[in-house]
């Protein structure tokens, strides 16, 4: 078993303690000492990153710096942090080496590519959001014209000195390099798809040609290599991405995830069946089964039900797995109103409805994954911006509210239509143009996919900018963006939930 390691002396009281805590959960359960099991401590307990084919090796490509910066994979993939990282590790590493370490190179890694190392403030989108920064070209023949009406740091939409083409920033999180065996699209607004995920005889070729496009990229952009990576160096970091499962294995409260017939935790997920369109909320499932809302049920053994049928007693752990079972039905059963989402409300296969009921599934079909089966990008307001003169829908503007969104750069959107009002011109504003960035086109707007939710509790904060600073303002976001009249109780079962994925 591999934990954190503190380089840093004077963190070794804190590497202590990490060793002492997570020594006590394998006491506790011994399943988690395996050599495949990557274990760290999180708010909530423990997470895990398994590897199929045996331990992580640190000395593998993935780890090697092959760029000009220091950089590698393992930069802002930990396995601790579900292969992602947390602003928490950013801010260690920062004071530690005040600036110096290869995550805070230019590049990307400060608010503005032209700032120094040292100068702290221009890293807090880094340091409090745990944001990278995304230079994307505008496209020469968008629909659309664009331009900036706040820019709190000077770089959002400029010139680049390099390719004189006009770029924009956006600042987003570094998704998760574990349990990429299900993803239906590469990167938060797909760029990195060369070839569909959409189908079960291609998805393997296909899946393994978008993942060496975008490791090459990665070092070429993030890593900032002068030469392009060899063939082999590709295919091993590859190799070791698609051989990761990452997801809480133990809950501080629940115990054991895997535990009384529960299919918590990364080895269970490493054996989760899939194929592209499994339960697509779209009807698209290629086996021809209709979309079902029970999306989740990892935990229906904890049902309250199943309980008193095993005439179980209840104490703390029993009622906390009550509470996860009890969540994971709200996720798949709590109703929405979903209004005014681009890629569901004006979506042709669902007749364009002003208005639809629907649940969490609607949008994280995937059976006991969180995403979508099939390429589904969609605005559910989180590039919208929380400054009230810039929001006109106040569902959204009373959601984005409940964020602890960072300042970030507004742009103002021309020329498109009113995808909800046929024949009507709109401007509007976002922080992030999602896929249209890549596409050019006005009906991408916005639109950014949803990520495997698996995990989560290692990798706070949550959406594409991480907006969430926690589960709660994710969960009061929904509750409040798609009027679901939860109670108290009901969000914090929901919260539990989540934190067990």
């Amino acid at each position: 078993m591999k934990m954190y390691t503190f380089p840093a002396s004077r963190r070794v009281l804190s590497g202590l303690l990490g060793a002492f805590c997570v020594a006590a959960f394998v006491h506790a359960d011994p399943s988690l000492l395996n050599p495949q099991l990557t274990v760290g401590i999180d708010p909530t307990g423990l997470m895990g990153t398994y590897k199929i084919d045996g331990p992580i090796d640190t000395q593998s490509v993935f780890f090697q710096s092959l760029g000009s910066n220091g950089r590698s994979c393992g930069t802002c993939h930990l396995a601790t942090e579900a292969m992602s990282f947390t602003p928490a590790h950013a801010r260690r590493l920062y004071d530690e080496t005040h600036g110096a370490d290869p995550l805070f190179a230019s590049v990307d890694g400060a608010n503005c590519a032209t700032v120094a190392r040292n100068d702290r403030a221009a890293h807090s989108l880094l340091l409090n959001s745990g944001l990278i920064r995304i230079a994307i070209a505008v496209p020469e023949k968008a629909a659309y014209s664009i331009s900036v009406v706040h820019d709190p740091y000077g770089c959002a939409l400029q010139i680049d000195p390099t390719t004189h083409v006009l770029t924009a920033s956006v600042y987003r999180r570094p998704l998760p390099s574990a349990n990429l065996a299900f993803l239906s699209a590469i990167m938060f607004d797909g760029r990195e798809t060369i070839v569909p995920l959409t189908s079960a005889a291609t998805v393997n070729a296909n899946r393994r040609t978008d993942l060496l496009h975008q490791a090459m990229d990665a070092t070429l952009g993030h890593a900032q290599a002068a030469v392009t990576p060899t063939d082999a160096q590709l295919n091993a970091i590859v190799d070791f991405e698609l051989a990761l499962y990452s997801g809480q294995v133990w809950d501080s409260e629940a115990g054991l995830l895997s535990d009384d017939q529960a299919k918590g935790g990364p080895l269970n997920l490493s054996d989760q069946l899939y194929h592209p369109g499994v339960n697509d909320t779209l009807g698209a499932d290629p086996s021809g089964m209709p979309f079902t809302p029970v999306s989740m049920t990892l935990y229906s053994a904890w049902d309250q039900s199943e309980r008193d049928q095993r005439g179980e007693y209840e104490d703390d752990r029993s009622n906390a797995r009550a509470n996860i079972a009890a969540g994971e039905q709200l996720f798949n059963s709590a109703p929405m109103t979903i209004s005014n989402v681009r890629g569901l409300n004006d979506n042709a296969a669902l007749n364009k409805p002003s208005t639809f009921a629907g649940t969490c599934a609607t949008c994280h079909d995937t059976p006991n994954i969180g995403n979508h089966s099939l390429p589904l990008p969609l605005d559910i307001g989180t590039t919208h911006t929380s400054n009230p003169e810039f929001e006109s829908d106040p569902i959204i503007a009373a959601a984005v509210s409940e964020l602890s969104m960072a300042d970030l750069p507004v742009f103002l959107i021309s020329g498109c239509p009113n995808p909800f009002n046929q024949g009507q011109a709109e401007s509007f504003y976002t922080t992030d143009p999602g896929k249209a960035l890549v596409s050019g086109n006005c009906a991408d707007f916005n639109r950014v996919k949803g990520p495997i939710l698996r995990g989560l509790a290692a990798r706070a904060p949550y959406f594409h900018n991480g907006a969430a600073a926690n589960l709660h303002e994710l969960v009061n976001f929904y509750n409040l963006r798609f009027q679901m009249t939860l109670s108290e109780r009901q969000k914090n079962q929901l919260v539990a939930f989540l934190n067990s994925l």
